[in-house]
This record gives structure tokens, C-alpha cells and sequence, in this order.
């Protein structure tokens, strides 16, 4: 995969990047996620799991990846797998984001497996455990979820931080969940400190059953910000996991396409985002080789308005989209 601009960061990224929300826990929400588990979820072999479909990622050209200090031992797992491959920081880019803390303290079912926490101490601590980690490769440092109701986009004192590791070469962006990603993203773009816009990048949901973000990314990367999305397969009901009585009618549409342009239900999906103007890079999922390999399918999908046309009756609407993501369960 040829590599491309993250926007105006001055960073690039492969077409398609690697998130590692399901390679550092044993616990997630994407359908099916106890398969891939296999079992076993002692930490040294998700570790070697880890790297494995790490570096078939590496092999195949990805060159963009993605943790966060909440994704239980994935800023480890990545920071080990980095330093013993002897991957040199120039030919890599590589982000994680703060603003969530592990508490599930390795267990698939917990009261709580994260908790949210904007504040400029929490920054401070989380900065520094992601140096601890990824110290000498980190490229990008982005919110976890940035909210209105976190402060996070008041917050003067988080803002000065953020803009002093900034100052250090790290660029620094937001990631965005739940129905009101473009109006958080409007208001982000026009946080200033020193005259200088504060966010390099964003990082929001986009996929074929939640579009309603597209005209507020196209904006943003048409004011320079790179573009990451996340949830592409939207935590597997893009997939042929999804067997719900009540998705079937939508399965068979998506099968009908993906058959004719000759590639599997996630790479189509995938294919989906590769087509958007303002998609610089779309984050695989992938908690085995197997699904990373179906996945970069996508690039070689001849995606067309045919496909546009079949596929937009698959449009969900913001409220239902994020009910049923937060209806999935942890396994």
C-alpha cells in the first residue's frame, strides 16, 4: 500500500491502518470477539497474538497504528513488538489517546471497563504512562471521545497541555463517538491556542449504516485536518458474524454486492471508506490474521456507484446506529 498524507500534519499513513481496541483486552464488543480469543486469555499469549497479526499487518504494507490507554496492555504490546522488530520510527506512524482508564483489570465481564476522565491531570498521568510505552514512536496523541459533556472542549488548561506536547513534534488530534460527532467536530475546529488551530486530526465512526459525519469530515479535511476512521465493519455487523434475524434483509444486500465486485462483507465495507474524498485512513479491527486478511481486500474492490446506489439502503439513523452499538455486550 502506497503511503499518503494525513492531511496537512506532515505525518503519512498507509490506506488502511491497524486499531488495536480488540488486540489488548481480553474483553470487547465486536460480535464474536470470544473466538478470537480462542480460550486462552492469558496476557503473554494475547501478547504473541498481538504481534502475529501485527506483523502480517507490517508485511502486507500497513504502516499506520492505533492504541489508547484504555485498550488494556495495547500500548505495551505495540511498544514491545516495535522496539523487538527493530522497526526504525521514521518508517512508522503511530497514535494512541488519553482520556479513558482500564479498570477491568483484565476480566471479560466487569462493572466498568473504562472510565472516562477529561481532565488536565488525568493528561498529565496518561502522558506520561504513554511515553513510558511508546516513547521514541509516537506521532499522534488524540482525546479519547471527545464529548460536550466531558469539558473537554473548554477546558483552557487541558488545551495549553495538549499545545505544549504539541510543541514536542507530537501531533495532537480527537477521536469522536455517538450521534453529535459533526457538531463536536465543528466546535473542535475552532479551538485556537496562540492563533493556532489546536487539532491536527480527528478520528470519527463512518460506515455504511452511519454516514451522517461525512459533510463534517469533509470539511474538516478540506481545512487540512487528516481523517481517521474507525468502526469501518461497526463492531462486526458489517460481517458475516452478524446473523440477526433482523439484519438479514440488509445482509442480503450487502452479499449480493460484495459478490459481484468479488470480495468478502468486511472488505466491502471497507471499500466503502476507501472511496470517501475525505478518508486518509480507515482502522481494520482485526483480532486475528485471518479477519486482517479479508479486510485488506478492500484497496483491490472496484467500488463504484453502482455499489453507492445498492448500499445506501442501508442507512441507519444516528439514534438507532448508537442504541444498538451501546446494546452490544462485552465478551
Amino acid at each position: 500500500m502506497k503511503p499518503r498524507p494525513l492531511g496537512n500534519s506532515g505525518l503519512l499513513v498507509s490506506p488502511i491502518g491497524l486499531g488495536l481496541a480488540a488486540l489488548g483486552r481480553p474483553g470487547y464488543i465486536n460480535l464474536g470477539h470470544e473466538q478470537d480469543m480462542q480460550g486462552d486469555i492469558d496476557p503473554s499469549v494475547m501478547e504473541a497474538r498481538a504481534h502475529a497479526v501485527l506483523d502480517a499487518a507490517w508485511a502486507a504494507g500497513v504502516r499506520y497504528f492505533d492504541a489508547a490507554r484504555s485498550y488494556g496492555a495495547a500500548e505495551r504490546f505495540l511498544g514491545n513488538w516495535l522496539r523487538s522488530r527493530a522497526i526504525p520510527p521514521e518508517e512508522v506512524t503511530i497514535g494512541s489517546k488519553w482520556g479513558y482508564t482500564y479498570t477491568a483489570d483484565w476480566r471479560v465481564q466487569a462493572e466498568h471497563h473504562e472510565i472516562k476522565d477529561h481532565s488536565a491531570a488525568l493528561l498529565r498521568r496518561q502522558w506520561e504512562e504513554t511515553q513510558t510505552q511508546l516513547g521514541g514512536y509516537l506521532d499522534l496523541y488524540q482525546i479519547h471521545s471527545a464529548t460536550f459533556e466531558s469539558g473537554v472542549l473548554e477546558n483552557r488548561e487541558v488545551h495549553r497541555e495538549l499545545a505544549e506536547i504539541h510543541s514536542t513534534g507530537v501531533r495532537i488530534g480527537l477521536t469522536l463517538s455517538g450521534p453529535q460527532q459533526a457538531e463536536i467536530l465543528e466546535t473542535a475546529m475552532a479551538i485556537r491556542v496562540d492563533g493556532e488551530r489546536l487539532f491536527d486530526t480527528v478520528q470519527a465512526t463512518w460506515n455504511l449504516l452511519e454516514p451522517s459525519a461525512g459533510p463534517a469530515l469533509t470539511k474538516a479535511r478540506n481545512e487540512g485536518m487528516g481523517v481517521v476512521i474507525k468502526e469501518g465493519v461497526a463492531n462486526g455487523r458489517l460481517t458475516e458474524r452478524n446473523t440477526s434475524a433482523d439484519f438479514q434483509d440488509k445482509r442480503a444486500i450487502l452479499e449480493k454486492t460484495a459478490h459481484r465486485l468479488g470480495g468478502s462483507l468486511d472488505a466491502l465495507a471497507l471499500a466503502a471508506i476507501l472511496a470517501q474524498p475525505f478518508a486518509d485512513v480507515v482502522l481494520s479491527g482485526a483480532a486475528t490474521s485471518e479477519q486482517l486478511t479479508s479486510n485488506l481486500q478492500a484497496p483491490n474492490l472496484a467500488w463504484d456507484e453502482i455499489s453507492a446506489q445498492e448500499l445506501q439502503t442501508l442507512v441507519e439513523t444516528s439514534a438507532d446506529y448508537w442504541a444498538r452499538r451501546s446494546a452490544l455486550s462485552w465478551n
